[in-house]
C-alpha cells in the first residue's frame, strides 16, 4: 500500500533524508519512529504530497506521488502534528466543508460526518467554534478530518499529543480498530503507545533507516544482552554470597543486587544473548536454602532498541 524506494531529500548541502526504503502492507499499523530532527516529518510531508523529494520513488495505493499526486491525495488521510483548522468555523460545519472538498458524495456527507464525530469523540461539541475548543478537542477534530473521506491510507503525526489519559485511550483504541480496514503509518514519541497498537516499527536516525522489524522480533534483533530478575528470601548477611553464587552460573555476565523489601532481596542478572539461565539459577537458590518468590526473564524493550540506535555519545 505504501512503497518507498531510495527516498532522498536535500536542503542545499543538508541531507534530510538519505536514500531510505520501506514498505507498509495493506491493513498494517506501523510505527514510524526517530528522535527530533531525524527526518520523520519530512518523510510524511513527501508521502502526502506536501513536499517534493530530491530523488527516489514513492507509490501510495499503486499511484506514483510525483506523477499522479491528485489521485494519491484522494487515498490519504493526513493528521499533521500541528493541526491546521479554521477557528471561526463550528465543528460540524468544518467537517462538512472538508468532506465536500474531499469529494465525499453529497448523499453520504451527513452520515459520514456524524460517524467520524462519534468515533473521534467530538459529537458533544459539534456546534462549538473550533477556536473555543481545548487542544485535545482540536486534535480530535483533526483526526476526524483525516477520516472523513474514509481513505485507505492514514498517516498520523503525533495523534495523541495534548490529550488527557482518557482521550489517549479512546484514540489508541480507534487506531487499533482502524488497522482492520486501513493502512496506518503512525509517528509518535510515546513508545508504549507504539507497543500497544503497532505490529511493526521503522526507526530512522539522521535521515537514514536504521531499524525495521516486527515488535515480536525486537528481542531477537537486539545485539544487547537479556536480563533475568530474581527475588528471593536472602538474609542481608548472605547477600554477597548469593551474588557470587549467581555470578558463577554459566552464561551470567554480571549480577547486581537491587533494593528489595526486607526480608526479600532482588538480583538483576545480565546474561549473554540467547542464554536462558533460569533453571540453573532456580536450582542454586533452592540448594542454598533461599526461597524464591519471583524468577523472570526480561527481553530488551522497544525503548532499549530505540535508545541504543539513536542516542548520541
Amino acid at each position: 500500500m505504501i512503497q518507498v524506494e531510495q527516498l532522498t531529500k536535500r536542503y542545499g548541502q543538508t541531507v534530510a533524508l538519505d536514500g531510505i526504503s520501506f514498505e507498509v502492507e495493506q491493513g498494517e499499523i506501523v510505527g514510524f519512529l526517530g528522535p527530533n530532527g531525524a527526518g520523520k516529518t519530512t518523510t510524511m510531508r513527501i508521502l502526502t504530497c506536501y513536499l517534493p523529494a530530491t530523488s527516489g520513488r514513492v507509490a501510495i495505493a499503486g499511484r506514483d506521488i510525483f506523477g499522479d499526486s491528485v489521485e494519491v491525495r484522494r487515498n490519504i488521510g493526513y493528521l499533521p502534528e500541528g493541526v491546521p483548522l479554521y477557528p471561526e468555523m463550528r465543528v460540524r460545519e468544518y467537517l462538512a466543508y472538508r468532506a465536500r472538498i474531499k469529494e465525499v458524495p453529497e448523499r453520504e456527507r451527513r452520515t459520514r460526518v456524524g460517524y467520524v464525530m462519534d468515533r473521534c469523540g467530538v459529537a458533544d461539541v459539534e456546534r462549538k467554534l473550533i477556536g473555543s475548543l481545548s487542544k485535545g478537542y482540536r486534535q480530535r477534530v483533526g483526526l476526524a478530518d483525516a477520516l472523513v473521506s474514509d481513505p485507505p491510507v492514514l498517516i498520523l503525526d503525533e495523534p495523541t499529543i495534548g490529550l488527557d489519559p482518557n482521550q489517549v485511550r479512546l484514540v489508541r483504541d480507534l487506531i487499533r480498530d482502524l488497522g482492520q480496514k486501513h493502512t496506518v503509518l503512525l509517528s509518535t514519541h510515546i513508545l508504549p503507545e507504539v507497543e500497544m497498537v503497532c505490529g511493526r516499527v521503522i526507526i530512522i536516525q539522521n535521515g537514514k533507516l536504521v531499524f525495521q522489524d516486527t515488535l515480536a522480533s525486537i528481542g531477537r534483533q537486539s545485539s544487547g544482552s537479556a536480563k533475568v530478575v530474581v527475588e528471593a528470601r536472602v538474609d542481608p548477611a548472605e547477600a554477597e554470597k548469593a551474588t557470587a553464587v549467581l555470578g558463577d552460573v554459566p552464561g551470567v555476565l554480571h549480577v547486581r543486587r537491587a533494593e528489595g523489601g526486607s526480608p526479600w532481596s532482588v538480583f538483576e542478572i545480565e546474561v549473554t544473548p540467547g542464554a536462558d539461565v533460569r533453571e540453573e539459577v532456580g536450582r542454586r537458590m533452592v540448594r542454598n536454602g533461599w526461597a524464591l518468590r519471583e524468577l523472570r526473564k526480561e527481553q530488551p524493550s522497544l525503548e532499549d532498541i530505540f535508545v541504543r540506535l539513536t542516542a548520541k555519545d
